[in-house]
């Protein structure tokens, strides 16, 4: 990472790796909306950070005035020739209308409940797998030797990628999400790996076709014709990235919740009907994944003197505890009956595999509590969270209790 000053103002100056924003944003986010609801930076080429969910939904719902042909913000500065819409590099999630209908539905019936339900039975046996070569360890690291390894297993299933490049897959979504304080000339050079590794698979699957999303998406056709290679290649980008990071996030940040808060963790156990209801909240609160957006003309808008190519961060986390659609929205209440969320965004682009993340997240909480109704932080001081648009635990040491 590149080293910066550090954030003074995070009204005038914010930076979503910026120590203080990664160890902890919510008290940021709570400062902006009351003080600068649209928070304004010149870092990154310049972008811009709704905190509200009137604002959060405002530009998520408008795909007139900001496209999402780029969805990562970085130091690049991407203009029309470097990513062209409508397709953009990871389509359906970087894809203008009216494109984006089109290679939206091409995903959706991979990821309908049908075919997401029939994982289960494979994602708990996994589950319980991991858990069993934990032994009864005093300490368990639940962000690395539980969390991380569920979502790489599923997706290269999906995919039909070797299991045994799992840890490729995690260093993939380092250098994706994480890494966006490298300068653009080395984020490039750093890709290269990831764009070889895509072609093997690719040549591997025209060669030897098989019943997996990547045969699909290579076969599929589309008015009389097959999808660009540039398109299947980005939708595979697109579903390991999306597909393992913000579940991995997921779950890391409800076993961090649990091991500081032993009555919820009591609760689940006693009270297994709950589960559905806490995922949500769990999702709401601990919402991993922020979006960006690029402003598509120079322009005023939310009172902000917006310039073409302009970043903006939509803080879906941030909404997702606004005190004007949450009642008690800073606090965690695991029984919360009335949840509408953005954890999974909103718009045309809300995530199309949430009824995965979703089964992920419970399978994977159920089988823990079930291993280890008791446990705690072993250390609070040495949780670590990763910077960036995706929010999650990195470092999570637990201890086991009797």
């Amino acid at each position: 990472m590149s080293i910066k000053q550090p954030v003074d103002d995070f009204a005038t100056d914010w930076d979503h790796a910026d120590p203080q924003w990664v160890h902890d944003p919510y008290p940021i986010w709570e400062d902006l909306r009351d003080r600068c609801p649209v928070a304004h930076t010149e870092r990154y080429g310049g972008a811009w950070f709704p905190a509200t969910h009137e604002g959060v939904s405002k530009i998520a719902n408008d795909t007139e005035n900001f496209t999402s042909r780029a969805v990562i913000i970085n130091n690049g500065r991407p203009d029309g020739e470097d990513i062209p819409a409508p397709i953009g590099g990871a389509p359906p999630i970087t894809s203008d209308p009216p494109f984006h209908q089109i290679a939206r539905r091409l995903i959706l019936p991979a990821l309908a409940p049908g075919p997401i339900n029939a994982l289960e039975p494979r994602i708990r046996s996994l589950c319980v797998d991991l858990l069993a070569s934990m032994g009864d360890h005093e300490i368990v690291n639940g962000g690395m030797d539980y969390a991380q390894h569920i979502p790489p297993a599923v997706i290269s299933r999906m995919l039909g990628f070797p299991e045994a490049d799992e840890e490729l897959f995690r260093s993939f979504v380092h250098m994706v999400v994480n890494a966006i304080d490298l300068p653009v000339e080395q984020r490039i050079e750093e890709f290269q790996p990831i764009i070889d590794y895509f072609e093997i698979q690719i040549e591997d699957h025209r060669a030897n076709p098989r019943d997996d999303l990547t045969s699909y998406l290579l076969d599929v056709e589309v008015l009389g014709e097959k999808l660009a290679i540039e398109h299947v290649f980005g939708t595979m980008i697109l579903i390991l990235i999306a597909g393992i990071d913000t579940t991995w996030s997921a779950i890391g940040a409800a076993l961090w919740h649990l091991a500081k808060s032993p009555g919820d963790l009591d609760r689940l156990v006693n009270e297994p009907d709950l589960m559905p209801v806490a995922i949500e909240e769990f999702l709401r609160f601990y919402a991993p994944v922020t979006m960006a957006r690029l402003v598509n003309k120079d322009m005023e808008y939310l009172g902000c003197p917006m310039k073409e190519y302009d970043w903006i961060l939509l803080g879906f986390p941030a909404a997702n505890r606004d005190p004007k659609v949450f009642e008690d929205a800073d606090k965690f209440i695991i029984d919360r009956l009335e949840n509408r969320h953005l954890a999974f965004g909103l718009g045309i682009h809300r995530c199309a595999g949430s009824n995965l993340a979703r089964m992920e997240l419970r399978v994977a909480i159920e089988e823990f509590i079930k291993r280890f109704p008791r446990f705690e932080l072993a250390d609070p001081d040495a949780v670590t969270w990763a910077p960036g648009q995706i929010r999650g635990p990195r470092n999570l040491p637990i201890r086991i209790l009797a």
